[in-house]
């Protein structure tokens, strides 16, 4: 009985999952602070697509302050570069640069807060978690939107966004955590007509994350949505400041229903 109790612990007490949203993601950043503020941080983080992005950034570090600086003066042009559109109309060359910028680590396993990255197996059509290997391949491949962007190969294998099969990464973390929280900040919008590859390609994946968010976050044991963000578009970075601002807000809010209690020196007199 007791080897069998000491195989099922769990090895970390609390683990995070971000989902993927493109520019909306930046939610999670907002998200991050409101979990410190309440004296919250993860063992263990887990990010898909945008965020896996401010997944890596955390864990090596960064305060979600100085995650959305970052970005402050990005515009869609600095990480994409339009290529032949034989398999993608965008390199993300420009992405990848920005990440070895940013990241003082080459390698998963050397961030200092345990992190998994998910993307997607294009060829098998199965989710994939990395826990080691290339920070900037495997966030690229989170990141890689079908179409949009230049699959990523990675080993010989070709990888597209983790959002394709699970937007929210809840089945990489839940057997290694005591309690889980997922961050989606990928609500559903209605949207107008598409007068764009940029829309449609939009449109496609607010269908497919729609499609396979819910069971994902019916795994964790707190699950938060930042559904005022729906209407922003996964492309556009000149909101990312109203985009945080909503994911502090959505997050606190939901930690307070949920019952947890501010610390004393952050309560008001």
């Amino acid at each position: 009985m007791l080897d069998m109790l000491r195989f099922s612990r769990k090895p970390y007490k609390l683990g995070l999952v971000l989902s993927g949203g493109g520019a909306r993601g930046f939610a999670h950043a907002g998200a991050l602070m409101a979990l410190e503020e309440m004296g919250i941080r993860p063992n263990i983080i887990g990010g898909v697509s945008a965020g896996s992005v401010v997944a890596v950034m955390y864990a090596a570090g960064m305060s979600p302050e100085a995650i959305i600086k970052a970005f402050s003066d990005i515009k869609f042009g600095d990480f994409a570069e339009l290529a032949v559109p034989r398999d993608g109309f965008f390199s993300m060359d420009g992405f990848r640069k920005f990440l070895r910028k940013q990241i003082p680590y080459d390698d998963i396993s050397q961030l200092p807060l345990p992190t998994v990255v998910c993307a997607t197996d294009l060829l098998d059509s199965k989710a994939v978690a990395f826990s080691e290997g290339s920070i900037v391949d495997c966030v690229s491949a989170s990141c890689s939107i079908p179409i949009v962007f230049k699959p990523v190969k990675i080993d010989g294998v070709t990888y597209v966004d983790g959002g394709v099969v699970a937007n929210l990464p809840a089945w990489a973390l839940r057997d290694k955590c005591k309690y889980l929280i997922g961050i989606n900040c990928s609500p559903m919008p209605r949207r107008g007509k598409p007068k764009s590859i940029l829309d449609i390609a939009q449109l496609t994946y607010d269908s497919l994350v729609k499609n396979n968010a819910q069971a994902q976050m019916e795994m964790c044991d707190l699950a938060i949505s930042i559904n005022d963000i729906a209407t922003y578009k996964v492309f556009n970075l000149k909101e990312i400041n109203k985009v945080f601002r909503s994911g502090y807000d959505s997050t606190m809010l939901a930690l307070l229903n949920a019952g947890f209690v501010r610390p004393a020196s952050l309560r008001k007199t």
